[in-house]
This record gives C-alpha cells, sequence and structure tokens, in this order.
C-alpha cells in the first residue's frame, strides 16, 4: 500500500497539511504516516554548548506524544467520501527534521511527503527556521508544500511547470506524474512561461510534437500544454492558476549556484512561500 509522508510540527498550518495529505490518502487509497523530529541542540543557534537534561527530553517526547494521538483522531474523524480509510502510523523520534523525514521516507518507501508552509508558531523544530526550503532543497523524495486554508477537493488539473531545457529529465518526472495522475484521474497541462525575445515559433513547433509524442507513448489523453507569455516566471504562473483552475501545480526543483542561491534564489522556493495551490516539487540531480 503506498504511503504519504506528513512531517508536522503541531502548528496551525501543519495540522492544516496532514489533513490535506489524509484527504489525499483517501483518494489514493493510501496509508499516512505522521511524524515529528524532537529539538536537537544541533538545530538550535548557539555561541557554545547546549546539554540536555534527560527530564527535559523526556517532558518534551511527552508532549509530543501526546500532540501526535491528538492529530491522529483527529484526521480519524474526518469525513470519508472516498471509501477508503486510511491507516494511520505516528513517530516521534529526536533528530534534525531532514534526518528525521528522510529516513522514514526511505524506511516505509513512502510515495510523497506533504508539509504545511512555514509558520513561526508550533513544539518541535519548524519553529527554528523554514525547513520547507530545506526539504525542497534535501528530502529524500517529492515534497507536497500546502499552502494555508487550501480546500480540500478533489485534484482534477495538475499544471507541470518546466522550461524545456531538460527535457530527458522532465519526462522522467512526467510519467511518475501520469501515475499519480491517472488514480486521481487528473488533466495534466504542461506549462511554459515564455517571451518573444525568448521563443521562436519553431520551439513552439519542437514543444507541440513533444507533447503529441508524451501522449501516445504514456497512453494516457488526458495531457494538454499551454505556452503562457509573460516577462516573469512566478506571475505567469500564478496568472495560469486563476485562469486554468489549476488544483495543483509541479515543478523540478534544480539546485543553482551559491551565488544564485543568495542573490537571486530559485523559482520554486519563490513559488513555494507565495503560490496559493499545492506545490509538488520534485528534486533534481542536476544544476539549472
Amino acid at each position: 500500500m503506498k504511503t504519504i509522508l506528513i512531517p508536522t510540527d503541531f502548528s496551525e498550518n501543519s495540522v492544516h497539511a496532514a489533513e490535506y495529505g489524509f484527504y489525499l490518502a483517501q483518494q489514493l487509497k493510501a496509508k499516512v504516516l505522521l511524524c515529528n523530529a524532537i529539538i536537537i541542540p544541533a538545530e538550535m543557534p548557539q555561541t557554545g554548548m547546549v546539554v540536555w537534561q534527560a527530564d527535559e527530553y523526556d517532558l518534551i517526547k511527552e508532549e509530543s506524544d501526546l500532540e501526535l494521538s491528538i492529530l491522529k483522531t483527529r484526521l480519524s474523524g474526518m469525513e470519508n467520501t472516498f471509501f477508503h480509510e486510511p491507516e494511520i502510523e505516528v513517530v516521534n523520534q529526536s533528530g534534525t527534521v531532514i534526518d528525521v523525514v528522510n529516513s522514514q521516507y526511505l524506511e516505509h518507501k513512502a510515495e510523497m511527503i506533504v508539509v504545511g508552509a512555514h509558520t513561526k508558531s508550533g513544539l518541535s523544530t519548524f519553529v527554528l527556521g523554514s525547513h520547507t526550503n530545506k526539504l525542497i532543497d534535501h528530502a529524500a523524495g517529492p515534497v507536497l508544500v500546502v499552502p494555508p486554508l487550501t480546500p480540500l477537493k478533489p485534484i482534477t488539473n495538475i499544471a507541470f511547470a518546466t522550461d524545456f531545457n531538460h527535457i530527458d529529465e522532465d519526462l522522467h518526472y512526467i510519467y511518475k506524474l501520469i501515475k499519480f495522475a491517472k488514480v486521481l484521474k487528473a488533466k495534466i497541462l504542461l506549462t511554459h512561461i515564455y517571451n518573444d525575445k525568448k521563443e521562436s515559433p519553431g520551439f513552439i513547433e519542437t514543444i507541440e510534437r513533444f507533447v503529441l509524442e508524451l501522449s501516445n507513448k504514456a497512453d494516457y489523453p488526458n495531457i494538454y500544454y499551454r505556452l503562457v507569455k509573460n516577462t516573469s516566471p512566478e506571475s505567469g504562473l500564478h496568472w495560469l492558476n486563476e485562469q486554468s483552475h489549476v488544483d495543483m501545480l509541479v515543478m523540478v526543483h534544480r539546485q543553482h549556484s551559491i551565488l544564485d542561491s543568495i542573490f537571486i534564489g530559485s523559482h520554486t522556493h519563490k513559488m513555494a512561500s507565495q503560490i496559493k495551490v499545492p506545490l509538488m516539487v520534485y528534486q533534481s540531480k542536476n544544476k539549472a
């Protein structure tokens, strides 16, 4: 059975993400793994050594165990409209968020990691920094970032944003996305933000042939494409989300150089902090 891994810090945003992940698990007929990473000193800003007393650690673990139990009960009480009641397993483990999430993802062979947008409140390590961005960069599998107030509704339209500069790698992730979309019976909209100065008619014809060939090989007719003319990738994608009624945006996150990360940042990080629909992120093995 498929497994959806949901890290939580018990904040309002992460609880909502857990509800969204549970709702998605109903549709996918998957199980849910709720995961909390307990604070460890290595993740805390410090000028000197921090030593924990055993009773302090036990108290924090006891509190987070209780919060996990409460969240599990909350999810179990949600309305079920998809005729599948997901099994819920909980894990409360000390360590960095990245280490705990990745170890659990690999151990349980999870399909994806569902995480809420960054918040400044919560009981665990999420309060100490934007772990959403860290997961986007270093997670062992795809990360689904759920914005606050995302409605719980079926996913029927998925947009895959690409620059068509890494076609072979994009194809790898598009085929993965097709398997996901087939279960949901969702449409896939391949989209590319362009401007007249960059894209030529020949480039557009190449994309048309690419989409046609992909649809035939994948044996999935619900694949479309749309070119959006806009000088900014972020504003173009926001426009697409509003005009095309997209339920989920998918991007491949390619690491920039250190200087680019400092002065520019990635389109994926920008979208993760601004987008109003869930953002699925696949981690590229190549540099942008």
